[in-house]
């Protein structure tokens, strides 16, 4: 089955110390419409809005997956925040996702500490997301959106989905030997008109490198998982690799 961009949903929380609605809404910029559920964004389209309550464990999971180091400020927002702001939106092409991070700016200007992206497990500074935004390519949008994980045995990618991509899965030590690689297949994937399937060759100056395994998405931790990636994963295997197994 073919996934589509509809099964992909966007969803981030935002941080701040609003006493109440009515502080949050006098300081969004102008152009934007704060609704009981909803976002209103100046192209005239909406993304679902909930306020929830602080918790416990919010602070450390933010502080230890924010990307870049947030201001003393910024902390201390966090640490004593009074609700997060949680935007969901659709999400499943570069168009989609740089909507969602202009609806994240705007309530990072409201005075919204960071973002916490449900779908990556990546959070940023606030002012480290009003960077990313005001640029919007693709090496902004991935580097705000991808997380790239390892173990000893594999590196691969958590987050594409959202640009409406596969993940991107490959050997540590092919990784560690193509030092950029993975960086360098995400901003290919996410501005190429054509998807990429079995037995697609991966070329750099010196010839082939690498050959490509389409793998199908797992529907067993489809519901309700904004992690999980309907358009499954690419794997990348070396020409070495495939000819030391023949």
């Amino acid at each position: 089955m073919v996934a589509t961009n509809e099964e992909v949903r966007i969803t981030f929380r935002i941080p701040g110390n609003w006493e109440h609605p009515g502080e949050l809404i006098e300081q969004i910029p102008d152009g934007f419409q704060l609704q009981p559920d909803s976002m209103k964004l100046p192209d005239g389209s909406e993304v679902e809005l909930d306020l929830l309550p602080p918790d416990a464990q919010f602070f450390s999971i933010f502080t230890q997956c924010c990307r870049t180091p947030p201001t003393h400020v910024e902390v201390e927002c966090v640490r004593n925040y009074q609700v997060n702001v949680c935007l969901t939106g659709d999400g499943g092409s570069v168009e989609a996702a740089a909507r969602m991070m202009t609806a994240a700016a705007a309530i990072i200007s409201a005075g919204g500490a960071g973002v916490f992206i449900d779908n990556s497990g990546v959070a940023h500074s606030g002012q480290k997301w009003l960077e990313l935004t005001s640029d919007l390519g693709i090496d902004a949008m991935t580097f705000a959106y991808v997380s790239i994980i390892s173990n000893p045995a594999e590196v691969w990618t958590m987050g594409m989905q959202v640009l409406g991509q596969p993940e991107i899965r490959m050997t540590k030590s092919d990784a560690d030997a193509n030092e950029g690689l993975i960086m360098e297949m995400m901003g290919y994937l996410a501005t190429r008109d054509k998807p990429i399937d079995d037995g697609h060759v991966i070329a750099d100056l010196s010839g082939p490198k690498f050959t490509v395994t389409r793998i199908q998405a797992s529907t067993d931790d489809a519901a309700g998982n904004p992690m999980h990636n309907p358009f499954g994963q690419l794997k990348l295997t070396s020409f070495r690799d495939v000819a030391e197994s023949n």
